[in-house]
């Protein structure tokens, strides 16, 4: 296989995927089909057609070149990126009213924009479309997206529960359960992406079970790079207005990390965070608490277990780099 390298790849995997993915989607009710349409950027309110950004296709590459290592064409990858994709969407509609995100990619939020009842059911109805995409594939396709999901499922009631702890003390958030969050979150579905493509390009069993740890890996690489972004990233490039995730305290790697650091620094970025006040100097103190540095060490130590799936690489090594 010829692996080009960072956003061509995802270019070329999308192309593949996309025409698939739009009759999937056109399969549902006209009303959840417009605001499946809009979450991915296809169209605005009312069904005008609209170039918005739909993400980057991260789930859908993975479940290409899954195929592509098991000696297949892309193409055989094609229903297992759909159904992933779908469930990707599904679980962003689901999270943005869990969180109250206003908005996404620049636009609002599906909930904003039709309401939190139709929201729920355009994200109910993607995701019964992605099981159905699936139920024809293959013995153990289904199977696999359901541990998925499940996992899924974990890794947000613990980031919600996150949000119930306290900054100090015995009962805080530690950077190991964190770790375990962001694989379940994040990286299962990635790790499901790989795997299905595998599955469904023929490859044995252990190639599947080694490209779906090495999604995982990737998704918490991918969860703390993004953790990063949310503090140091450009609001242009990230579609997030500065400092987001300090204002809204979210407990992140680099800020599990920062607490850690046995500094009087730390001890004042604890008082920061558990004050009303203003935190204009939390990202300085964070920094200065090492929790920047250590949040790429430890995404580059996730992604460096990807070594062996070697095709793989150029497309890690860019979602570690972007826009960083």
């Amino acid at each position: 296989m010829t692996t080009v390298v960072g956003p061509d790849v995802l270019a070329r995997c999308r192309e593949l995927v996309d025409p698939a993915l739009r009759e999937a989607v056109d399969g549902l009710h006209p009303w959840v089909a417009e605001m499946a349409a809009y979450s991915m950027g296809w169209c605005e309110v009312g069904g005008a057609p609209a170039a918005a950004s739909g993400g980057k296709g991260v789930r859908q590459a993975l479940a290409v070149l899954g195929a592509e290592v098991s000696g297949a064409p892309g193409r055989a990858g094609v229903p297992a990126a759909v159904a992933v994709e779908l469930v990707h969407v599904f679980s962003l509609l689901h999270d943005d009213i869990m969180d109250g995100d206003a908005a996404r990619r620049g636009r609002p939020s599906v909930w904003k924009a039709y309401g939190t009842g139709p929201a729920v059911l355009a994200g109910d109805g993607l995701f019964a479309l992605a099981v159905g995409t699936l139920a024809g594939a293959g013995s153990g396709a289904v199977r696999r997206l359901s541990v998925a999901l499940s996992d899924l499922v974990h890794g947000q009631a613990d980031d919600l529960l996150f949000a119930t702890r306290p900054w100090r003390g015995p009962e805080r958030v530690r950077p190991d359960e964190y770790r375990t969050m962001a694989e379940h979150k994040t990286g299962a579905l990635l790790g499901c992406a790989a795997a299905l493509g595998a599955l469904l390009g023929g490859a044995p069993p252990a190639t599947v079970a080694a490209l779906d740890r090495t999604g995982r890996h990737l998704g918490i690489a991918f969860q703390i790079v993004d953790d990063v972004l949310g503090i140091w990233g450009d609001p242009q490039v990230t579609g997030k207005p500065v400092h987001s995730d300090l204002r809204e305290r979210k407990k992140t790697f680099p800020i599990l990390a920062a607490l850690d650091s046995p500094t009087p620094a730390a001890a004042r970025l604890a008082r920061l965070l558990e004050s009303d006040g203003p935190l204009s100097e939390t990202a300085d103190l964070i920094e200065e608490c090492g929790g920047r540095s250590a949040a790429l060490a430890e995404a580059r130590r996730h992604l460096a277990f990807a070594e062996p799936a070697h095709e793989l690489r150029p497309l890690l090594d860019y979602l570690l780099r972007r826009d960083l």
